[in-house]
């Protein structure tokens, strides 16, 4: 192949309605993973109820999507890497769609966490995937501009799925099964409106998939995010199924590493550890998972217990967090594509984001809901001014051939610092509760249904019952956010050290075509983008 032939092949730029087309089904397939992950959270304890589940299902219905997907995420960049994104996009919406339905029909326990597996695959590729295409066919210096867009989506799935999954518990003719069913006509239609809007090159050439190492990656991870998820819980943190389990999962990492570090082809290029940028944005990304994730995900517990909302208003109460993330990314989307400049705005999110968490640190079962809000909104800002942003300085500071391979690592560890934030959290926050009624009542708290491996049912408590568990859940709460705190001010040093580059103004379309141009003056043999519709 010659230059000329690798300039002829390059892909033009795409103007904003063709980016908007393309960003269509893209948007409707987030929207698809954020709604299966929200709509049943005020469903659940039907669902276990109604199928005869334990408290172990329970655990495990929600942990088996969010492992699925962890785990799973560098495995589709990966793949993105190699093979045409749009069919990776649309293999994914299928197997979502399949698990879905799975779930939705469930008769038994068993086959209803089998089916969250899938539809956890099936979002880890949308997770990774929908990134990755966004930085193909969006120069990095007008990226911003898009991001704004994506935050809606997020706000709206995020905020609808957990009123919509009450609603449909709460309505007879409709009942749980429908909190899966839901997802499939939106999974159908970004399959249609990807197949339509959406075209990308592909690259042909030569594969070796590293099939071993990927293998090893899933077990080691899915071992340690079992026990973070399980400990504290299911066993003690100090026991033997700790031992085997983190022991196991360390072991089974060393031997990915070691694998990564000799296959042409490995799943998570180590050499890319070796950016700067890469290296520091995957560390507060990291950082982000534990404070953010692992901090907001029991506020609707807060609002439940300790403030006695029921669980509709409660879904409300979050708004405020929505509402500043979704109006900081899309503000500080629109001035960076417009200036060029964007570490200041991941130095204010980390500031922004650690002073939110510090102030929600400051909250009990009597705070006000307009000082509370006001926190939620500090807290919302910083995020959003950091998480996107993290994933653009990475992206603009890759090889197009890399974008996959960053993009996923990012997303990658910042799910794993949230799904380990959670667990462990969520086991400090059991034990302050415990640790507070025994304080008031002078047992362990069990006849409040305040034991480390129950939620008590706040409209069967008698009123002095009732406050004495409000007390407790609003400072365990608190304490919460005291220990995500320092993760934050971590999230906030990483972010210091990054330098600033320019962005780039052409996408990763074109520059890949450049970079194979590129190799033909080199002498070597590049990978040719041929356009697949």
């Amino acid at each position: 192949m010659t230059a000329t032939e690798a300039s002829d092949q390059a892909p033009t730029s795409m103007n904003n309605r063709q980016i908007l087309q393309a960003m269509s089904g893209l948007m409707a397939g987030m929207f698809v993973a954020i709604l299966a992950g929200t709509v049943v959270a005020n469903a659940l304890p039907r669902i276990i109820a109604d199928l005869g589940g334990s408290q172990s299902a329970y655990t495990w219905v929600v942990t088996s999507e969010l492992l699925a997907m962890t785990a799973t995420v560098p495995l589709w960049g990966k793949l993105s890497d190699l093979y045409n994104k749009k069919l990776l996009l649309q293999l994914s919406l299928g197997m979502f769609v399949v698990g879905s339905l799975l779930a939705g029909f469930s008769q038994g326990i068993e086959l209803l966490i089998f089916s969250r597996v899938m539809q956890g695959i099936g979002a880890g590729g949308l997770t990774a995937l929908a990134q990755v295409v966004m930085a193909a066919i969006i120069p990095p210096r007008r990226l911003g501009k898009y991001a704004g867009i994506f935050g809606a989506v997020f706000a709206v799935g995020t905020v609808a799925g957990p009123l919509v999954g009450g609603v449909m518990v709460d309505t007879s003719w409709l009942g749980w099964r429908w909190c899966f069913f839901i997802g499939v006509p939106f999974a159908l239609l970004a399959i249609a409106l990807l197949q339509r809007t959406l075209h990308l090159p592909t690259v042909r050439r030569d594969v070796k998939i590293d099939y071993l190492g990927a293998f090893l990656i899933v077990a080691g991870v899915s071992a340690i995010l079992i026990w973070t998820s399980l400990a504290g819980n299911q066993f003690d943190w100090a026991s033997w199924q700790t031992a085997v389990l983190t022991g196991g999962g360390a072991l089974l990492l060393v031997a990915a590493v070691s694998v990564e570090a000799r296959v042409p082809e490995p799943i998570i290029p180590l050499d890319i550890f070796r950016n700067r940028t890469v290296t520091l944005t995957t560390i507060a990304s990291l950082l982000v998972g534990v404070a953010m994730f692992g901090g907001t995900v029991f506020l609707s517990q807060y609002f439940q217990i300790a403030l006695g909302k029921s669980p509709t208003v409660a879904g409300l109460m979050g708004l405020p967090m929505i509402l500043g993330l979704l109006v900081a990314s899309t503000i500080a989307g629109q001035i960076i594509s417009a200036t060029g400049k964007w570490k200041i705005y991941l130095v204010a999110g980390g500031v922004i984001m650690t002073a939110g968490l510090a102030l929600l640190a400051t909250i009990d079962a009597n705070t006000g809901f307009g000082l509370l809000s006001l926190y939620m909104a500090i807290l919302g800002i910083g995020v959003g001014l950091l998480m996107q942003n993290l994933v653009l300085a990475a992206q603009n500071d890759v090889p197009a051939a890399e974008l996959g391979a960053a993009t996923s690592v990012l997303s990658f560890f910042r799910s794993m610092g949230g799904t380990i934030g959670t667990s462990v959290l969520g086991a400090i926050l059991a034990n302050r509760v415990a640790s507070e009624m025994a304080k008031s009542l002078g047992t362990g708290g069990e006849a409040a249904g305040g034991s480390s491996h129950a939620v008590p049912d706040m409209t069967t408590l008698p009123a002095p019952m009732r406050e004495i568990v409000e007390n407790a859940y609003g400072l365990a709460t608190a304490e919460l956010f005291l220990v995500a705190t320092p993760f934050a001010a971590l999230a906030l040093l990483a972010v210091v050290f990054i330098k600033e580059k320019p962005l780039k103004t052409t996408s990763g379309m074109e520059r890949l075509a450049e970079e194979a141009k590129q190799a033909v003056a080199d002498g070597d043999k590049p990978s040719s983008p041929t356009p697949v519709s």
